[in-house]
């Protein structure tokens, strides 16, 4: 046991004259953990800081839709376009479209609009079909 410092025992005697009992000197245990707790919270990234991350890169969902389609869709953040593979592997090139809340794609008589993880794709010659994103 290490002895105690004498400005520990003034300490002490002091608190001790208020009625309070002294919190004895933290050990290194204590001090490292404290550290790493500062880093943890140093390493979360704010809403802010996610957001402005997902809008410069590009993004891949999947999607299983009601007609039995799997589509895998890359949105592309940064051009904002969005490109729909499907499950026979046929792509296309949507761009985005201003939505008051969600998504939507759409060009050459397809369209991808959603919120959350649901969508509706909607191809040409095809009625729509309701999806549920995967990942």
């Amino acid at each position: 046991m290490r002895p105690l410092s004498p400005a520990f025992v003034v300490l002490a005697l002091v608190v001790s004259a208020c009625g309070q009992k002294p919190t004895p000197p933290s050990s290194d245990g204590d001090a490292v953990r404290d550290r790493a707790i500062v880093t943890q919270t140093a390493q979360h990234r704010t809403g802010a800081e996610r957001q402005d991350s997902a809008l410069n890169q590009v993004i891949r969902a999947v999607y299983l839709c009601q007609n039995g389609d799997r589509l895998t869709v890359d949105f592309d953040n940064p051009r904002q376009m969005a490109t729909i593979r499907n499950s026979s592997g046929e792509a296309v090139d949507l761009f985005q479209e201003r939505a008051a809340d969600g998504i939507w794609y759409r060009a050459s008589g397809h369209e991808l609009r959603g919120v959350g993880r649901l969508a509706t794709w909607s191809a040409t010659g095809r009625p729509p079909t309701e999806c549920r994103a995967i990942d």
